[in-house]
């Protein structure tokens, strides 16, 4: 491949026969395009390993996952997130959908900057590297007509309008930028009243922006919407203009069949995250129904049980076959067409994620004599990735035509664990 700045300009086959292949840089092992992370919380890999003792559910993670946003403000945000997104790079990962919704200090006071906390996720994401799409969140309510609780009142704005009034200014900060997309979203039907939702609508269709929301991740959520609205989350969304080609229905584990074809038919994606689904017990979602019905899958890593895009995405495969009890519901070129070109146009870069002309310059080298990939048949090289290959097997990463990792080191993040770690131990100091 050639690249010139930041884009793909030609695509050589066979280009170790050709005479430019000496001054070039040489990708040693499997190269695919870079890829996507379509749903993340940064701040929750504080929490990898901490919520594994004892006994649970959602619910009862939630309150610890409350416990690790006492700890942030833009500094200690700023850093942890450098570290979590560099952990991205190392991962293959070279574009993150950020779902933001920690806006503002303990007790909902704003900041100087309102977007304080914003502006430290993106400056992170550019310290690691990495292409962000900063999905700014709507979260104004505790539960279906419950007031927010006191952890909660970081998140929220007063209401829909003051929220989009704040985005508004976030964007206008970036509207030049190449390397940042501010994309909304809302939390939940839970935590965004129905009175507010188009709002949130409009105001994404205004800027022409990715909207994702979580949906139907919990049953709890699905009985509260029905006795409430008497309609599922996907119904209400669908009814106040939030359902569409450029929204993300993340998670989407308990759908009933109607909500199947209502995504489907709008051509909402659906953003599986299995690793954090299987985590915290939220059940298996029905991946492959909601690409039959019309709805493209994308990938995320969530809560950062473990980030590693491989895994989400032969889960979303191995899932179905524990649940179906049959194998072979899904070709590995799909699934990894859900990790790559698929997360990048959820998340509004339909210009990245194919190795082809006019792309951006995004792609990671996999290493195929790793112990895990040593003998792969070239024929099924596809598939020996899919289903074998870890993140430790990444070997190199660039990303908008610069290198960002070689070898398996960040070229621009030193001492990525011990960062890391020091900034999850000064959250809970």
């Amino acid at each position: 491949m050639q690249v010139q700045q930041d884009r793909i300009v030609r695509v050589t086959p066979d280009a170790a026969q050709t005479p430019m292949a000496a001054q070039a840089t040489r990708l040693t092992g499997f190269t695919l395009p870079g890829m996507a992370n379509a749903h993340s919380h940064a701040f929750h890999r504080a929490l990898r390993g901490r919520t594994q003792i004892g006994e649970g559910t959602f619910w009862t993670w939630r309150e610890q996952m409350y416990a690790a946003v006492a700890g942030l403000d833009p500094d200690t945000y700023r850093e942890l997130a450098t570290g979590v997104f560099a952990e991205m790079a190392l991962a293959g990962i070279t574009n993150v959908g950020e779902f933001h919704y920690v806006h503002h200090a303990p007790g909902g006071d704003a900041y100087a900057d309102p977007n304080a906390m914003g502006h430290a996720l993106i400056e992170a994401a550019r310290a690691a590297g990495i292409r962000i799409t900063l999905l700014d969140t709507c979260y104004v309510a505790g539960g279906i007509r419950k007031p927010v609780n006191e952890t909660q009142q970081r998140f929220s704005d007063g209401d829909a309008e003051k929220w989009a009034t704040r985005v508004e200014d976030l964007r206008s900060r970036y509207a030049t930028a190449t390397d940042v997309v501010v994309g909304t979203a809302i939390h939940s039907v839970r935590a965004v009243p129905v009175e507010q939702l188009a709002t949130v609508a409009k105001a994404a269709e205004q800027w022409t922006a990715p909207l994702h929301v979580h949906l139907s991740e919990q049953r709890a959520e699905n009985d509260a919407c029905l006795d409430e609205y008497h309609r599922t989350p996907a119904q209400l969304l669908e009814q106040h203009g939030a359902l569409g080609p450029r929204t993300s229905a993340v998670h989407a584990t308990h759908l009933s069949q109607m909500d199947v074809e209502i995504l489907g038919d709008s051509r909402t994606s659906v953003c599986m995250c299995p690793t954090t689904e299987r985590d915290l017990a939220d059940g298996i979602g029905g991946a492959r129904c909601a690409f039959q019905a019309g709805s493209p899958i994308t990938l995320g890593s969530d809560s950062h049980a473990v980030i590693d895009l491989f895994e989400e995405a032969r889960a979303v495969e191995l899932n179905e076959r524990l649940a179906t009890e049959r194998r072979g519901h899904w070709p590995a070129a799909d699934l990894l067409d859900a990790a790559t070109s698929a997360g990048h146009a959820s998340l509004g870069r339909s210009d990245v994620g194919r190795l082809a002309v006019g792309q951006g310059a995004d792609f990671v080298t996999v290493d195929l004599d790793s112990v895990r990939l040593a003998g792969t048949d070239p024929d099924a090289a596809v598939e020996s990735v899919v289903y074998a290959a870890t993140a430790a097997d990444v070997r190199h990463v660039v990303i908008a035509g610069r290198v960002v990792v070689w070898d398996g080191v960040h070229q621009l993040v030193d001492g990525v664990s011990r960062r890391l770690g020091a900034a999850i131990h000064a959250l809970y100091l």
